[in-house]
């Protein structure tokens, strides 16, 4: 690897605190950026990169025929490299200032109804066994906490508060937040817990959630699930933990919560990002203005 980039990742990691995962998308993308220079414009020094040839990796990238998100993803990693070698002075002109993220249309996010979570997550579609109970518990936990899959599978054994009715739970750039606990989920953590003790053999004795064979579950593991059980209740394309964290969201809105007391519960580090989930919120309050108004009888 250059060194470079070495550096970077080494700084993305220690002072940034980005998980491996997102540093290794990132080394991915500038790898990439790298090789595309170097067949193109016969240029290997990423310090000597010009406006020009980045743009063209944007053309590049377009005529791929990537998605613009996606494209934007990767020009971050780009823009944020080049920040990088900007702040510790080891360029003095950015070649990305001259160019601008691709304008992605808006697509709202569609929530699932608070009928189809009842559907989901009803016992009757799990077996009364230990993996019934843990998928069970993962839907609810999801539900009932809005967190994001990477901090499901994050939790261990001693996140569960059951004295204080809470959830300890690490978020992005391993931020600590208390979320609150019902009765009712606490109960079925406790009923987990002893079915988990008698399994034969526990590998990862710390996590909350693990398989038959004690092992850690896998982000793959939780998209699956929630696409199995919810494929039986909903006939909506998009069915993934991020679209359960969105209904939690918006029905909690849709019920009245605040969305500085949401954002916190979330893990938003500004309340922009929570008031993307306003938007389901006021389509529901919509259809609720033009089915009550007199005006409209």
């Amino acid at each position: 690897m250059h060194l470079t980039l070495k550096s970077f990742c080494d700084y993305l990691l220690l002072e940034k605190k980005y998980s491996k995962h997102t540093v290794n998308a990132y080394q991915k993308d500038l790898l990439a950026f790298s090789q595309f220079i170097h067949v193109t414009f016969d240029n290997q020094d990423l310090h000597s990169v010009v406006s020009m040839e980045s743009r063209q990796w944007l053309i590049h990238l377009v005529n791929e025929g990537l998605s613009y998100a996606t494209i934007n993803r990767k020009f971050s990693s780009l823009k944020a490299f080049y920040r990088f070698l900007m702040e510790s002075k080891q360029i003095e002109v950015n070649p990305l200032s001259k160019n601008k993220r691709l304008k992605v249309p808006k697509r709202m996010q569609i929530p699932f109804s608070q009928n189809e979570v009842a559907q989901a997550i009803d016992v009757s579609y799990f077996k009364p066994d230990f993996e019934g109970k843990r998928n069970q518990l993962i839907l609810n936990l999801l539900y009932h906490t809005g967190i994001r899959r990477a901090e499901l599978l994050g939790l261990q054994v001693n996140s569960i508060d059951f004295a204080n009715h809470q959830i300890k739970v690490l978020g992005k750039r391993n931020k600590e937040r208390w979320i609150p606990m019902l009765d009712s989920l606490a109960n079925q953590i406790k009923e987990y817990l002893n079915d988990r003790s008698k399994l034969d053999y526990i590998r990862d004795h710390e996590s909350l959630l693990i398989n038959k064979k004690g092992v850690k579950l896998s982000e793959s593991f939780v998209y699956r699930l929630i696409n199995l059980y919810f494929s039986a209740v909903t006939t909506k394309t998009k069915k993934s933990p991020h679209v359960l964290r969105h209904s939690f969201a918006t029905h909690l809105l849709n019920e009245g919560a605040d969305i500085n007391s949401l954002k916190d519960l979330l893990g938003h580090s500004s309340l922009a990002s929570t008031q993307v989930y306003t938007q389901s919120s006021l389509v529901e309050l919509q259809k609720v203005y033009k089915k009550t108004h007199p005006r409209n009888r």
